[in-house]
């Protein structure tokens, strides 16, 4: 079940086709950075393209909006990993300058964006909402957006509708995490959807597979690499009792 309200159509391909490796210098990914939860926005795009992609902006969206207008670039979409606060923030004032860029989370979150308590703004008395999503997102679909191939993968245990996309299309590969994997750390599980057990098989089944090189940019601290948390992370890894 997909919905669309507005935007370009979205691509989606099943199941997962690889693509042709893309050169490491022609990628360009920028983190910003939002307080007050020092959270990770992106914006990513490709060297030669006017198209972008901006992922989980925060409570501080300027930042986003002036790294977009200085390189001249427009948002083919604007993707969220999850619904809580501080990685849905940004929608808005997103939305407010792009209003035909389509606004794309998983199905399990959809409802968070518009529902304060749902995504734990209402816990700070902010009662902060989003504009609704244009499309809902399943774990396998692939989305062909700005020149990149990326693949939907479900990620719970941070939040029940958590999301992670997944770009082979690189070498190495790229993970945008969202609050799943970060370094020798994982995402929360005592919010009220949490599930420290949901997580931890997500991560095992679904991005320690990947090249011990993939590189994982999380929504929160430095970036990692999958080998790096396979080796060293005391929740997942090999010092929790963990072997792939």
């Amino acid at each position: 079940m997909k919905k669309r309200r507005s935007g370009a159509a979205i691509v989606v391909k099943k199941p997962f086709q690889r693509e042709t490796n893309v050169p490491e210098n022609e990628i360009i990914i920028q983190s910003i950075l939002s307080q007050p939860f020092a959270e990770n926005a992106y914006v990513f795009h490709l060297k030669g393209r006017s198209d972008c992609l901006i992922l989980d902006p925060g409570f501080e969206p300027d930042p986003i909006l002036e790294y977009v207008a200085q390189q001249r670039l427009t948002p083919a979409a604007i993707l969220n990993t999850h619904g809580h606060v501080d990685h849905i923030a940004g929608n808005e004032a997103m939305k407010r300058c792009w209003p035909e860029t389509p606004l794309l989370i998983g199905f399990g979150d959809a409802e968070k964006l518009t529902n304060a308590r749902l995504n734990l703004s209402g816990d700070f008395g902010a009662g902060l909402v989003s504009p609704p999503a244009d499309q809902l997102l399943h774990h396998g679909e692939q989305l062909q957006l700005a020149g990149f191939q990326l693949e939907v993968r479900d990620a719970p245990g941070h939040s029940s509708g958590h999301i992670v996309f997944i770009w082979q299309g690189a070498s190495p590969a790229r993970v945008f995490g969202g609050d799943v994997l970060f370094r020798e750390s994982v995402g929360r599980t005592d919010f009220f959807d949490g599930d420290f057990n949901q997580l931890a098989t997500a991560i095992h089944t679904q991005l320690f597979p990947l090249p011990d090189d993939t590189i994982v940019y999380p929504g929160h601290g430095p970036e990692t690499t999958i080998g790096y948390e396979k080796a060293n992370n005391p929740y997942v890894g090999e010092p929790s009792g963990f072997s792939l």
